[in-house]
């Protein structure tokens, strides 16, 4: 058995065996697991399994495992259940864990009141802001290799015009990875557009034909579809991300009503039809115009803030951008660095905020040093330092700042500090969404890469001398258990 089947099998233990898992999906650190009965699954327990790094309890049990072995360990999981990857296994949510029907319906009722008290401590917005993230999360890998592609495409068209290579030659090379690149970004709307229906119950191929309502690629060329209300013409895109997933939201709400209402019989025909026709001209006469002017708002005001906020608007972005990746909150910003690429041709938010895992580098190699005398916590700040300045933090946040608690704050600081200097420099833009870190550089754009690189020094040098002086508990450094 590989060591990741058997993190899977010790994971399937603690969460109250395989029939109490519903579904069993991952991002790029965390498995995560739908749970048919909570009171069964031993946090404690998992928290200690071998390759943990830590437990996240939301909608879903969340166990961090780390990038490159997470889809590793929920493949094995998958096979040992015998169900695939994203799954719902209908038979544990039917049949409960034990005792059958009667024991989920005794369930329901009970966990009804917890479900409502969780709704009451957890405002409407921040279930929006997850349900956004959960679309996004399994798009992240195809952003991650286009971007990079992109980003090589970048580096040969440069020096194209540097001269340092010949354009007929190697032009058509940057036209073969054009083409591999715009299989993600070209049609990234559908790719939204299906999760967008996934996450709200509509059917995916609804949603992605309502997200490709908003591409008009059924319009004849040279012609126009005018806006009924304001004269002027529809242009292709407009309203970008936003704008689809607001129609595919409503998509999915006339898709559940209507299913109320139809008859089994002609459901099949009238619904989908109602749903198209209907959603698609709100889509085009009223969301498209709407969601492109939220969407110029949106994009303009963070420009303006950044421009004119400088030093200081680095800072407050670098700062709390870890809190957001600790709170699971950070992929929401995704539609606005799509937002941005479209319009600027780079995002100039993702720089600033990848300061944020520059802090925490910082802050985990003060603590080595610090600390070297606890060889657990040496081992964990090891396993994460690498993920960590390639531009993945959950690792170094869950496995070490966090559990010390000061050392989370003086990364949080020291990635504001590297934000600063970001600021400083000004128009540092990323020309797809990919990781940050030092695996961000082959994507910044207008060759202002060694402006990053600067505040990506600035960032680890923070981390690193505020949690050496400020930041470094002392238990933490005369304990040889962690």
């Amino acid at each position: 058995m590989t060591k990741e089947a058997e993190i899977g099998k010790q994971i399937f233990i603690h969460v109250g065996g395989m029939e109490n898992v519903s579904r069993i999906a991952h991002c790029m650190t965390r498995v995560r697991l739908g749970i048919v009965d909570s009171d069964l699954v031993d946090v404690a327990g998992l928290k200690k399994i071998p390759g943990v790094i830590g437990v996240v309890e939301d909608d879903t049990l969340q166990i961090i495992v780390g990038p490159g072995v997470v889809n590793k360990v929920a493949g094995a999981m998958a096979e040992i259940a015998g169900v695939k990857i994203g799954e719902t296994i209908q038979e544990n949510l039917d049949s409960g864990t034990k005792t059958g029907k009667e024991l989920v319906e005794e369930k329901a009722s009970k966990t009804k009141a917890e479900l409502k008290a969780k709704q009451n401590n957890s405002s409407g917005f921040k279930r929006l802001l997850k349900s956004i993230s959960n679309i996004f999360v399994p798009l992240i890998p195809g952003f991650v290799g286009a971007g990079l592609i992109a980003g090589i495409a970048a580096i040969i068209a440069n020096n194209i015009t540097a001269g340092n290579l010949d354009a007929a030659v190697w032009t058509q090379y940057i036209d073969i990875l054009g083409v591999i690149n715009k299989g993600i970004f070209a049609f990234l709307a559908i790719y939204v557009g299906i999760n967008t229906a996934n996450e709200f119950g509509g059917t995916p191929v609804l949603g992605g034909g309502i997200a490709g309502i908003t591409l008009l690629s059924g319009l004849a060329e040279g012609h126009t579809i005018t806006n009924i209300f304001t004269g002027d013409p529809i242009v292709a895109g407009q309203g970008g991300i936003i704008g689809v997933l607001l129609a595919v939201w409503l998509m999915c709400l006339l898709e559940k009503n209507l299913r109320k209402i139809i008859p089994n019989a002609i459901d099949i025909i009238f619904t989908p039809t109602l749903v198209l026709l209907i959603i698609g001209l709100v889509t085009i006469f009223l969301i498209m115009p709407f969601a492109g002017l939220v969407s110029d708002g949106l994009v303009n005001g963070i420009n303006w803030v950044i421009e004119v906020g400088g030093v200081f608007a680095g800072f407050v972005l670098g700062t709390l951008f870890l809190p957001m990746v600790m709170f699971g909150l950070h992929q929401v910003l995704t539609p606005i660095h799509v937002e941005m690429i479209a319009q600027n041709g780079y995002t100039i938010l993702l720089p600033i905020l990848a300061m944020a895992g520059g802090g925490q580098v910082g802050a985990a190699i003060a603590l080595w040093i610090r600390c070297r005398k606890n060889k657990p916590l040496v081992n964990m700040i090891k396993g994460g330092l690498p993920v960590g300045i390639l531009g993945i933090g959950e690792p170094l946040i869950y496995g070490v700042t966090i559990p010390l608690g000061k050392p989370f704050l003086t990364a949080c600081l020291g990635g504001g500090i590297g934000g600063a200097v970001i600021g400083y420099f000004g128009n540092v833009g990323a020309i797809a969404i990919g990781p940050s870190g030092v695996a961000l550089i082959p994507l910044i754009a207008n060759n202002e890469w060694l402006s990053y690189v600067i505040g990506l020094i600035a960032a680890y040098l923070g981390g690193f001398i505020l949690t050496y002086f400020f930041g470094t508990p002392k238990d933490a450094m005369n304990s040889v258990e962690f």
